[in-house]
């Protein structure tokens, strides 16, 4: 049965789209693959789940994780880092506003941020 989900991270399907092509198959095929892996995963009992998400946390070291947990916690932790809280947004928007942001352009030349596009 064919249902429909919608999905609020763009980068994961950005990558589902990327790896499916690569692996000759569609959008929902590699989602459903993906799906499937983790569901694997977390029948297997080799991932400690809660022992995880305490390290993601800060309340416990990562050398308390198996190398399988280390490597999950690898992607969750660079997924968490490439999100900005709300105190980096609020900061990052006052440094617009004040034209004192700095950014590289596509040629990785300094430019200043343009506050004409700023509300």
């Amino acid at each position: 049965m064919s249902r429909s989900v919608k999905f609020a991270d763009d980068a994961l399907i950005e990558d589902a789209r990327a790896m499916a092509e690569i692996q000759s198959r569609s959008l929902a095929g590699q989602i459903t693959h993906w799906a499937r892996i983790g569901r694997a995963i977390e029948r297997s009992g080799c991932l400690d789940h809660a022992k995880l998400a305490r390290v993601l946390a800060g309340e416990l070291e990562t050398t308390a994780l198996t190398a399988e947990e280390k490597a999950l916690w690898s992607d969750r932790f660079a997924a968490k880092m490439a999100e900005p809280g709300p105190d980096e947004e609020a900061f990052f928007a006052r440094m617009r506003k004040s034209g004192r942001a700095v950014g590289l352009d596509a040629g990785g030349r300094i430019v200043h941020a343009d506050t004409q596009h700023e509300e």
